[in-house]
């Protein structure tokens, strides 16, 4: 899958973090998953695990904080989804 940030930056609806990720992944609502180059294996791991179950794309994004700018917020991120709701 071939994502930039500005893909990102345009999608109509995410959500950002680790906790929104996984409640979007288990209601079927992410369409894609963006999981941060730096983050903590122990957090990314459990989500990547369930992309793959549900059979969800996941790709990794850059760094926590561009993945944070890219969905809008002033912090770094270290998972979002593009979701369809």
């Amino acid at each position: 899958m071939d994502l930039s940030f500005e893909d990102v930056k345009a999608a109509p609806k995410k959500v950002v973090g680790t906790k929104q990720t996984l409640k979007s992944i288990h209601n079927g609502e992410a369409s894609v998953v963006l999981i941060a180059e730096d983050a903590e294996e122990n957090i990314v791991k459990p989500i990547i695990e369930l992309c793959e179950e549900k059979k969800i794309d996941w790709v990794y994004m850059g760094t926590m904080p561009e993945l944070g700018r890219a969905c809008g917020i002033k912090v770094g991120a270290a998972t979002a989804a593009l979701v369809n709701r």
